[in-house]
């Protein structure tokens, strides 16, 4: 997908271009709330260059040492943008608690907030684009750098709100409280990421939405007379993988059998985008087709296959 690998680009373009604001409104005012605000926004640079670095490899065909493809590489690239707001909410906490004891005088605080929100615009704007596309296309790694540029903007409207009361209120314990709020609430957006990481690394199954409707083609199926089991689904970021027994007459031919498979395989990808389909073929009347339904085979199974 050529064109989900040029918007990765964006997020590097939209992370540079607020890091110079933010680090203007920073010399420009002496804020040390504008130059935490800075510090996190350059985590976004490094995050978009991540991005942009695994999502190409994940983009990659399937070869010879990896037939099921690339995909997974966008959970690491998920995971360490996780890594990195967590360390962006310590950044913040760190640069908050010193401002209770040492307040200092800010300057042209106008200008700064000025520039300071054309650069929470332009997150805004890059940020909803990559998590529209990135769930529309399943592409976890888009996602996570669209949520990690929406965490960049509730720090820039709290970096905001706290130095602008700062300012024109004398307020100055408000700009270290909202920002180790906005820390605390970046820290859990990152803590979600990583999981969803590691839980996708773990071959956890299709999300329930999917999942029914792979039962409802396969439950449509049973109705004529066909029965199925050891039903299993995983999720590699975009890519879904679907394997089950099919049990028929076992009368049939190895011609009938193949043609249902067909349908049932096509059906399945029909309901479930991205997906590839293992079927296996198994005759109803046989006791030792309903013995291989776990994950492995017991010893006694196989003996008596």
């Amino acid at each position: 997908m050529p064109w989900l690998q040029r918007l990765a680009y964006l997020p590097a373009l939209v992370a540079l271009a607020t890091v110079a604001l933010k680090a203007l409104a920073w010399r420009i005012t002496g804020s040390v709330g504008f130059l935490s605000d800075a510090l996190e926004s350059l985590v976004n640079v490094v995050s978009g260059l991540i991005t942009l670095t695994f999502f190409s490899w994940a983009a990659r065909p399937p070869d010879e040492e990896h037939a099921y493809g690339h995909t997974k590489a966008e959970y690491f690239a998920s995971a360490l943008v996780g890594g990195l707001i967590l360390v962006a909410a310590v950044g913040i906490g760190t640069a908050a608690v010193p401002r209770f004891f040492a307040p200092q005088p800010m300057l042209q605080i106008d200008l700064g907030l000025g520039l300071v929100g054309a650069a929470t615009l332009l997150n805004a704007g890059a940020g909803i684009v990559l998590i529209q596309v990135g769930r529309r296309a399943h592409a976890i790694a888009l996602e996570a750098e669209g949520q990690h540029l929406l965490t960049d903007v509730w720090t820039s409207l709290a970096v905001l709100v706290g130095v602008g009361a700062a300012a024109w209120l004398g307020w100055l314990w408000l700009d270290p409280v909202v920002a180790l709020g906005v820390a605390a609430h970046i820290a859990w957006v990152g803590a979600r990421l990583i999981y969803r990481s590691a839980n996708g690394l773990l071959d956890a199954a299709l999300p329930p939405e999917k999942l029914n409707a792979v039962r409802r083609v396969l439950d449509g199926y049973a109705q004529q007379g066909i029965s199925y089991h050891a039903l299993r689904t995983r999720q590699a970021a975009r890519r879904c993988f679907i394997s089950v027994h099919v049990l028929v007459p076992g009368h049939w031919s190895v011609r009938e059998g193949h043609a249902l498979l067909e349908r049932i395989e096509a059906d399945l990808r029909a309901a479930v985008p991205n997906a590839t389909v293992f079927t296996h073929l198994e005759p109803l009347d046989e006791a030792c087709a309903w013995e291989d339904q776990g994950l492995d085979r017991t010893s006694a199974n196989k003996a008596t296959r």
